[in-house]
């Protein structure tokens, strides 16, 4: 483990042990030791690709929801509707990466005999970055299609005020061949609320064109982000994207949208019936697997190599960050900011449970 001098991160963590200690909290809490250790190895895979605001940031929310009753932590998680090319999941108000988890492999299931399988969930909870679960058909040769809707709502219908809409993510990750696949994974405002709370922790300032207040003015400081909202990507028509995506991973699920969504952030005891959508796309019921591989990092290659702008030092493709990412955490540890180490500190003295360093 390396101590590092800076002000903003104090350690490199090796992945196993963050990995250990994230499902010591979570066994803390009457979570059974396998699904402790599953929700764990997703958050620190969310940790390992970069995507800090959805990883063990969230541990000691997650850890509040569970000792305030809002999340079930012995679900039933069932099929309730199937055909051959689809199913609805009820998750039972767990733990949403065990959901998604079980989501994700029946469209994988499903979609080696349907050729394509579109798995919609409700009853589930927030589980993470959402190119986790579009990830996972990537081992079975398949593309990966994944929708939900936000855990809270900071996003109002293009003109307006009101709060109806959340950051509504998607991601799409496609297989390659000798080439990293390709990954995308964007929310429908212009940040992730996520990235909002993470900055917070830190005491940095937002980017102009994140947030706006209600007066119409930008928003920079993320302790203030109750007085404002944050914006969509595309301006109307990333308020669009969001309401389309919201009807299809909540309201088409029987799950929550709208004014129906519950603030996870500020309320710890209810249920957030969370809506999910998970769609394996069978690469082989279209063109033999290698060709379509092969084709793939073809264009990869060719837009790697186009010509560029001047001052522009590469073009990059969707996934090479979290590939990058992925790599050098591997190698180095897990970046930690010390705002966050205090806070896991604290939870483990809360807990009772040994710290993580």
């Amino acid at each position: 483990m390396r101590v590092m001098a800076d002000a903003t991160t104090s350690l490199h963590v090796p992945a196993r042990k963050l990995e250990a200690f994230t499902a010591r909290a979570f066994e803390a809490v009457g979570i059974s030791p396998a699904e402790a250790q599953s929700i764990a190895a997703l958050m620190v895979r969310a940790d390992l690709q970069g995507s800090e605001g959805h990883g063990v940031f969230r541990l000691p929310q997650y850890i509040r929801r569970i000792q305030g009753g809002a999340v079930n932590i012995k679900p039933a998680i069932r099929v309730e509707r199937e055909a051959a090319g689809m199913a609805l999941v009820n998750g039972d108000n767990g733990m949403g990466h065990l959901v998604m988890r079980f989501a994700s492999e029946k469209a994988i299931e499903k979609a080696k005999s349907a050729g394509v399988a579109w798995v919609g969930v409700k009853w589930s909870n927030h589980a993470g970055p959402a190119s986790l679960y579009a990830s996972m058909p990537l081992a079975h040769d398949m593309v990966g299609l994944y929708l939900a809707v936000g855990n809270a709502n900071h996003l109002p219908p293009w003109g307006g005020l009101d709060m109806l809409l959340s950051t509504n993510p998607i991601a799409v990750a496609v297989p390659a061949g000798e080439e990293p696949p390709i990954i995308l994974d964007m929310a429908t405002t212009v940040a992730a609320y996520g990235k909002v709370k993470t900055k917070a922790q830190r005491g940095e300032p937002m980017p102009e064109g994140w947030m706006m207040d209600r007066e119409g003015r930008p928003l920079t400081d993320p302790r203030r982000a109750n007085d404002g909202f944050l914006l969509p990507i595309g301006g109307y028509k990333g308020y669009g994207l969001a309401l389309i995506f919201g009807l299809l991973a909540g309201t088409l699920n029987g799950a929550a949208m709208g004014k129906d969504v519950v603030d996870f952030n500020a309320d710890d005891t209810t249920p957030t019936n969370t809506g999910h959508v998970i769609v394996a796309i069978n690469v082989e019921a279209f063109q033999p697997v290698a060709e379509f591989k092969n084709n793939v990092d073809a264009l990869i290659r060719d837009i790697r190599a186009s010509k560029r702008l001047p001052g522009v030092d590469r073009v990059r493709l969707p996934g090479e960050g979290s590939h990058a990412a992925r790599a050098d955490r591997t190698k180095n540890g897990i970046p930690l900011a010390a705002a966050l180490v205090a806070s896991l500190g604290q939870l483990a003295s809360e807990l009772r449970i040994a710290p993580l360093a």
